[in-house]
């Protein structure tokens, strides 16, 4: 059986490795952290249990397909929660909009704040229904090695009926002129990696997957998918090596002959970087093994860092739901201080999750699990003094909306910031989400899933094809090992 080294147990890495072994090669993976599951990691601390990183479980088309692969389903693993309400919108202390699972009630809620946009609404998911089945259903399962994948004249047609080339923003605004459905239906965006005018407009399917297909919990936590993808890839015989970073992968004659760690050395047939792209090029492969130069890598537009709280809090959190958008400063601002001019937030938006409010296993009985994310610029200075003046700023927000007092009850208090996304998963500026999803960084314009020089060399996750996000890193794992299977036959 041809050897196959896949670095990195996050989404991505799981996703390859499990194809390949059940494909019949020989697969390791070489794990920095403790763990697996990338930023999907967990920690238990006085009896609450924290999800490190994802906490929005969208697309679950995505996640069926996958454990199909292998003649399994998601309830095979974890058990689903489907949320109602999906998620709430606070504008200030008495504005707040609550999006309902039914869609006759989300109607009405529309219907009720701008009139006419109900049947708007309808031709708007009408058309991203569209995006989505053709989006995620066919152009996201090709490597994107070359331009003429997509030479195939029917695909080039769609291309221009998907909105590619034309402005999230403005294409909203087609539908809606309220501000509030306006913000509404750009949240999504804000985690894409660009502004809404300079994302591509094919991305209105992220609010059909929203909307029409749902916002979900796996009860005891995102991890619980780690442990699912975990148990089907040891079944089909993967090897995982925890705490084993690699070093080096030694190339010889345009081929990858050994992958080093901080303990043993592997010979390999085939090595999948399933770690930060960047850093497998600038740290662990020879400048002339490289894909791209710093210049390059530097010219990539990112999508954001985060500064994140998981807060243990000893009593009941009013008012909050499950997932929680603090939309109560400028949209517009803290975008353009994220992409346009970053620095750190004047008057940051920021997004509260309890997941206490819908499983009760994941806090001590009475009390809270918390957790918050403010998105900022990949690549600021990050202190604890930082940190701990924005911690003030959204800890008085959100005691202004629950209406009493949430940091005199924190019994648990940890921050996770750029400094930790650099140390824990070598990100690339601190980067929470990968690259950018803007228009000139869209499949084969992405970095390449080959490696150029090295050509036993694949990369899989979120800096390469089809992008940021858990089911997109999913997507990513089966193309580079079906790209594997045609290029390096297992015979």
């Amino acid at each position: 059986m041809k050897k196959v080294i896949v670095i990195g147990a996050g989404f991505a890495g799981l996703s390859a490795a499990t194809k390949l072994a059940d494909e019949g090669y020989d697969v390791t993976i070489l794990e920095k952290n403790s763990m697996a599951g990338g930023r999907a990691r967990v920690f238990e601390e006085l009896g609450f249990t924290f999800d490190m990183g994802p906490s929005w479980y969208w697309m679950p088309d995505i996640f069926e397909r996958y454990f199909a692969e292998f003649n399994k389903k998601p309830s095979d693993y974890y058990h689903l929660i489907r949320l109602d309400p999906s998620y709430k919108v606070i504008f200030d202390t008495q504005d707040e909009i609550s999006l309902p699972a039914n869609m006759g009630e989300l109607e009405k809620l529309f219907e009720s704040i701008e009139t006419g946009s109900s049947k708007r609404l309808a031709d708007f998911l009408s058309e991203s229904k569209y995006k989505y089945d053709v989006g995620i259903g066919e152009f996201v399962w090709k490597p994107s090695i070359s331009i003429t994948e997509f030479f195939d004249f029917r695909l080039v047609s769609k291309a221009f009926s998907l909105d590619l080339f034309a402005s999230f923003g403005n294409h909203i605004r087609k539908f809606f002129k309220s501000e509030r459905l306006l913000k509404l239906m750009e949240f999504p965006i804000l985690f894409l990696g660009a502004t809404p005018q300079n994302t591509p407009a094919l991305y209105s399917l992220m609010n059909y997957a929203e909307i029409a297909l749902g916002t979900w919990y796996p009860v005891g936590g995102m991890h619980e998918i780690v442990k699912g993808m975990v148990a089907v890839a040891k079944e089909k015989g993967v090897k995982i090596k925890l705490n084993e970073p690699v070093t080096r992968i030694l190339v010889d004659k345009g081929l990858a002959k050994k992958v080093i760690t901080n303990k043993d050395e592997y010979e390999v047939d085939v090595v999948v970087g399933g770690a930060d792209y960047h850093h497998i090029e600038s740290k662990l492969l020879d400048t002339e093994y490289r894909n791209y130069s710093e210049k390059y890598w530097n010219n990539r537009t990112m999508a954001p860092s985060s500064l994140l709280f998981y807060l243990g809090v000893n009593r009941r959190v009013e008012k909050l739901t499950h997932h929680n958008l603090f939309f109560d400063e400028d949209f517009n601002l803290h975008a353009d201080e994220i992409y346009e001019n970053p620095k750190w937030p004047s008057k940051p938006l920021f997004y509260a999750s309890a997941p206490s409010k819908t499983d009760a296993s994941v806090a001590p009985k009475g009390y809270e699990n918390l957790f918050i994310l403010i998105p900022i610029a990949p690549d600021l200075e990050d202190s604890e003094k930082i940190r701990e003046k924005y911690y003030k700023i959204v800890m008085e927000r959100l005691e202004k909306y629950v209406g009493h007092d949430v940091r005199n009850h924190v019994v648990f208090k940890r921050s996770f910031a750029v400094s930790d996304f650099k140390e824990d998963y070598n990100s690339f500026k601190g980067n929470a989400y990968g690259l950018a999803n803007t228009l000139f960084q869209t499949a084969f314009l992405k970095p390449s899933l080959k490696n150029k020089k090295v050509k036993n060399l694949y990369y899989t996750g979120q800096l390469t094809v089809p992008g940021p996000g858990v089911p997109p890193s999913l997507i990513s794992g089966l193309v580079v090992a079906q790209q594997i299977v045609k290029e390096f036959k297992n015979f």
